[in-house]
C-alpha cells in the first residue's frame, strides 16, 4: 500500500467520535454491551470516506529489537498495531509496560498484532541510542522500538504527553488513542475487539515480523544495570540492587558476594532465599542485620533478615496503588513504584531509626513506613507498621511549600538523611524536575536546594551547569547521599553522566567527577567517565563513594582522598551463601597456594556454641622488604566439609599494612552440625624488595582444629597465627 499523503492527521480528528463511545461505555452494564459498543464504533470509523491516517516513518531513524527498519505501510500493513510514544525515564511510561507486556503474551504478531515503541526523548540524554538500549534491556521490551529523536511523528500526530498510545487498524488507519497510564482494561477490550473485526473482513495477515531481540547480542554480566548501593557500617559490607537481574548482593568490601537473594528472573515471593523473588528492586537500607528494599515494580517494601535467612513483604499488596493519603498497616497499604529508601528518627528524639523513609516515585511523593510507634510531624502517635505520605500532594510538579502536604515532586529517585543540627532534613533527589529538595523533619517544610526553576509547572528546566542554587543545572538526578564528615551532599546527577557535590550551606553544587561522555573510564576525578549513575553512598569512615554505574553494569569506587576512581569487583568465593542463581562467570574460587606454601597444624582449641574466636596475623616479610603497591594481599577461610561453620562469615579480607595486621573473626554457629571441625586460614602475601626491583608472591595456610562443646568454657584468648618468611 502507498505511504498517505495530505489525508494523514493528528489525533484530534478522532476526538469526537472516541469521546463518544467513552461516555457510551460509562453507561454500559455487562462486558458483551461494551463489546458491542467498541464493534459499532469501529464500523462507523472504518466506514469514513476517508482514513485518518498515521505519516511513514520517516527514513533514517535508528531501530532496536528488528532484523531491519519497519514501513507502515509495507511491514505493519495487515496487522492491528499499537504506537507507544513513550520516553524511558517516565514513570507513567515504566508503569504502562507490563499492560503491553500482557497484552503481548496473549496476542502475538501471527493474530495480527504488534507493538512499536516510539521513543520521543525529554531530555537530551535520551535521544542517545545507546541510552535507549540500556533501557529496553532493563525494562525488558521486547517489541520494536525506533528512536524519533526529533518527535517527527509525536508532532505531526500532535501527542500532547508520554504516554500515549495510538492504536492501528490494518491499513494505517488511526482508531483509538489512549492517554496515561491505568487503561489496561479498556486497552484489552479495544484490540481484542480490533482483531474480530478485521479478522471478520479478511483485513488481518498472519506474517511473522522479522524480530531480532538486542538483549540476545550481549554477553553476561556479573551486575545488570545495578540501580542503588549502600553500606553496613558495621560490617563493612556493601548491599547492592542488581537490578536488572532482580536481585539484592550482600558483598564484603574487595566485592566477594556473601549473598545472592533472589533472580535472575523477575517474581514475587517471600520465604528463604533460595526461594525469594524480586522484580527491578532499587533502594536498599541495612541496619542491623536487617535490609529493607524497595522493590519497585512488584510496587512492595520487602524485609531481608539475613540472620534467618527470610525475605517478608512490610508495605504494599503487589499491585500499583493510586492512594495518596495512606495510612494503613503495611502490608494492607496499597504502594505505587517505590524507588528508594532510608532509615530516620520519628519526633525530634534521639535517633533511633524507627521510620523507613520511602521515595514513592509512583505518586511523586514521599512516604513513611512506621518500623516501631512513633509520629511523624503535626501526626498524633502512630501504630508500628503504619504506612503514609509524609510530603507531596500527589500532583506532579517542583513545588515547594512550608506545608508538606501542598508541596509537589515530580518522580522522586534518591533520599539521604542529615538528622543533626542545622540540617535535620531528608534530601530528594527528583528526577524530573531535575532538582535536589530538602523535606524538614521538623515540620515537614518542602525547599529547593539546587537545579530547575522557579516556575513549579516547568519540569524542562534542566541541563549541566555548575553554580549556585536555582542557577545550577542537572539533567535527572537519581541518587543523593550526605556526607556527615564534610557537611556536603552527593548527587548521581544521573544523565549527565556525573557526580556533583552541593553545599547545602552556601548551594554551591559543582562537578566532582565525570566528563560528562557516556563511556567507562576509571582515572582520576576529572579524566574518568559514567553511564547514568543511579545511587551512591558513603563508606570507610567518609573516604570512599560507592556509585552504582547504572549503565555500566559497576560498582565504582571514589577516593575522596586520592580523587581517584575504580571499579568493585563482584565475585562469588566458594564460601559464599550464594541462594539466588548466580551466572557461571561469577563462580571464582579460593586462590591455590604455591605447593612450596608452610602448612601449619596449630593445637585443637575449644569453642563454644554462640562464641567468636579471633585469630590475630603476626606475619614477618623477609628484611628489606615491604607490601607491594596496587596488589591487594589477602586472607581467605575455608572449613573443607564443615561448610556450615561459614554461613554468615566473612570468608575473605585484605591486608593493608604488615605493621598492622588484621584480626580474622570467626562465630561459631549456635547450632553445630559436628561436635569437631578444622578451620582452615590461607593467607596470601604479595611483596617486593625496598627499591621494587624485585616482587614476590608467598603463601601460608594455618590449620587450626576446634572441638566444640557447652559442657565447658570456650578460649577467650586470640589465636595468633604466626610466620616469619
Amino acid at each position: 500500500m502507498a505511504a498517505p499523503g495530505p489525508r494523514s492527521c493528528s489525533l484530534s480528528g478522532l476526538l469526537p467520535a472516541q469521546t463518544s463511545l467513552e461516555y457510551a461505555l460509562l453507561d454500559a452494564v455487562t462486558q458483551e454491551e461494551k463489546k458491542n459498543l467498541v464493534y459499532q464504533y469501529l464500523q462507523k470509523v472504518d466506514g469514513w470516506e476517508q482514513d485518518l491516517l498515521v505519516p511513514e516513518f520517516p527514513e533514517g531513524l535508528e531501530w532496536l529489537n528488528t532484523e531491519k527498519p519497519l514501513s507502515v505501510y509495507n511491514d505493519l500493513c495487515g496487522k492491528v498495531v499499537i504506537f507507544d510514544f513513550f520516553t524511558y525515564c517516565c514513570i507513567n511510561c515504566i508503569h504502562l509496560l507490563p499492560d503491553l507486556h500482557a497484552l503481548e503474551h496473549t496476542y502475538s504478531d501471527k493474530d495480527g498484532l504488534l507493538i512499536v515503541g516510539v521513543h520521543s526523548a525529554k531530555f537530551p540524554n535520551e535521544k542517545v541510542l545507546d541510552n535507549i538500549k540500556s533501557a529496553v534491556l532493563r525494562y525488558n521490551i521486547t517489541h520494536p522500538v525506533v528512536n524519533d529523536a526529533d518527535a517527527s511523528l509525536w508532532q505531526e500526530l500532535e501527542v500532547s504527553c508520554w504516554p500515549t498510545l495510538v492504536i492501528l487498524g490494518p491499513r494505517g488507519n488511526m482508531l483509538f488513542s489512549l492517554i496515561g497510564e491505568g487503561h489496561k482494561d479498556k486497552l484489552f477490550l479495544y484490540i481484542s475487539i480490533a482483531l474480530k473485526y478485521y479478522k471478520d473482513r479478511g483485513q488481518i495477515r498472519d506474517n511473522k515480523i522479522g524480530i531480532k531481540l538486542y538483549k540476545d547480542s550481549l554477553p553476561p554480566s556479573p551486575l545488570l544495570f545495578p540501580g542503588k548501593v549502600t553500606v553496613d557500617h558495621i560490617s563493612k559490607r556493601l548491599v547492592i540492587a542488581d537490578t536488572g537481574h532482580h536481585r539484592i548482593l550482600v558483598v564484603w568490601k574487595n566485592g566477594q558476594i556473601q549473598y545472592s537473594i533472589g533472580g535472575p528472573n523477575p517474581g514475587r515471593k517471600d520465604g528463604l532465599f533460595s526461594e525469594s523473588a524480586f522484580n527491578s528492586p532499587q533502594g536498599v537500607a541495612i541496619m542491623n542485620n536487617i535490609i529493607y528494599v524497595a522493590d519497585t515494580e512488584n510496587h512492595l517494601i520487602r524485609k531481608i533478615d539475613l540472620e534467618a535467612e527470610l525475605v517478608s513483604t512490610v508495605a504494599g499488596i503487589g499491585i500499583q496503588g493510586t492512594d495518596k493519603e495512606g495510612g494503613a498497616k503495611g502490608e494492607q497499604q496499597p504502594i505505587s513504584s517505590p524507588w528508594d529508601v532510608v532509615f530516620g528518627t520519628s519526633g525530634l528524639e534521639v535517633q533511633r531509626d524507627d521510620i523507613l523513609w520511602i521515595a514513592m516515585a509512583g505518586t511523586h511523593q514521599i512516604w513513611a513506613l512506621l518500623l516501631d510507634c512513633g509520629s511523624l510531624p503535626k501526626k498524633n502517635e502512630l501504630k508500628k507498621g503504619t504506612c503514609l505520605r509524609f510530603a507531596g500532594s500527589g500532583n506532579e510538579e517542583n513545588r515547594n511549600n512550608a506545608y508538606p502536604h501542598k508541596a509537589g515532586f515530580a518522580q522522586p529517585s534518591g533520599l539521604s538523611v542529615a538528622s543533626e543540627e542545622p540540617w535535620n532534613c531528608l534530601f530528594v533527589a527528583d528526577s524530573e524536575s531535575s532538582t535536589v529538595r530538602t523535606v524538614s523533619l521538623k515540620d515537614g517544610a518542602v525547599k529547593h536546594l539546587v537545579g530547575g526553576e522557579r516556575d513549579p509547572t516547568n519540569l524542562f528546566a534542566f541541563g549541566d551547569v555548575d553554580g549556585v542554587g536555582i542557577n545550577a543545572k542537572l539533567q535527572h538526578p537519581l541518587g543523593v547521599t550526605w556526607d556527615k564528615k564534610r557537611n556536603l551532599l552527593y548527587v548521581a546527577d544521573s544523565y549527565n553522566h556525573k557526580i556533583k557535590v552541593v553545599d547545602p550551606k552556601t548551594k554551591s553544587c559543582t562537578t566532582l567527577a565525570g566528563t560528562g561522555d557516556a563511556s567507562n573510564i576509571s582515572s582520576s576525578f576529572t579524566e574518568s567517565t559514567f553511564n547514568e549513575p543511579g545511587g551512591l553512598c558513603i563508606g570507610e569512615s567518609g573516604q570512599l563513594l560507592y556509585v552504582a554505574d547504572t549503565n555500566n553494569h559497576q560498582i565504582k569506587v571514589m577516593d575522596l582522598e586520592t580523587k581517584t576512581v575504580s571499579v568493585l569487583p563482584v565475585l562469588s568465593s566458594e564460601n559464599a551463601v550464594v541462594d539466588g542463581p548466580l551466572l557461571e562467570e561469577e563462580r571464582k574460587t579460593v586462590p591455590k597456594l604455591p605447593k612450596s606454601a608452610p602448612a601449619i597444624s596449630l593445637p585443637p582449641v575449644v569453642a563454644s556454641p554462640g562464641q567468636t574466636l579471633e585469630f590475630k596475623l603476626r606475619l614477618d616479610l623477609p628484611s628489606g622488604t615491604k607490601l607491594t603497591e596496587g596488589v591487594a594481599s589477602c586472607w581467605f577461610l575455608t572449613a573443607e566439609g564443615n561448610e556450615w561453620l561459614l554461613q554468615g562469615q566473612a570468608p575473605s579480607g585484605e591486608i593493608e599494612s604488615i605493621s598492622n595486621q588484621p584480626t580474622i573473626s570467626l562465630q561459631v554457629p549456635r547450632d553445630c552440625s559436628s561436635p569437631e571441625a578444622v578451620v582452615s586460614v590461607s593467607v596470601f602475601l604479595y611483596y617486593c624488595s625496598a627499591d621494587s626491583s624485585a616482587c614476590m608472591m608467598k603463601g601460608i595456610l594455618f590449620s587450626q582444629p576446634l572441638q566444640i562443646t557447652s559442657a565447658q568454657p570456650g578460649c577467650s584468648a586470640p589465636v595468633e597465627l604466626k610466620y616469619v618468611f
